[in-house]
């Protein structure tokens, strides 16, 4: 349209058709490539584990005293030794509590080790078992 006295410029038009013709086979490339098979893992290393060495200090023979050495034997034994004999007597002698199993009713050897309580639990067990050994 001619406008009298004045004359009109045509503007130049960009194109954007070949972008989204790009976007298109970008994503037919995405498709195509989930579709391809997973290539096979490679098999798993074997991990060969060391064996734990003790620490030396629970390996240690302690002397256990007087009072203690009525449940476990008068000769010296390591801690962990120690330990599980102290567990058998409890289990033998029925002293874990009915209730909570964490806590340890004391019969009359164990109340000398345990320092004149009646109940500990186990893991003040073994703070005061140690105040037993030398």
């Amino acid at each position: 349209m001619a406008v009298k006295g004045k004359t009109a410029t045509k503007k130049p038009v960009k194109k954007a058709a070949p972008a989204k013709k790009a976007t298109a086979a970008k994503t037919t490339a995405k498709k195509t490539a989930a579709k391809k098979p997973a290539k096979k893992a490679a098999p798993a290393k074997k991990v060969v584990k060391k064996k734990r060495t003790p620490n030396p200090a629970f390996m240690k023979a302690m002397q256990p005293s007087e009072a203690l050495s009525k449940i476990v034997g008068g000769k010296p034994l390591p801690r962990t030794e120690i330990t599980k004999k102290l567990w058998d007597y409890i289990k033998k002698n029925k002293l874990q509590d009915a209730k909570n199993k964490r806590n340890i009713n004391a019969d009359a050897n164990l109340v000398a080790v345990f320092g004149g309580k009646k109940q500990v639990s186990m893991f003040e067990m073994t703070k005061l078992v140690n105040k037993h050994l030398s």
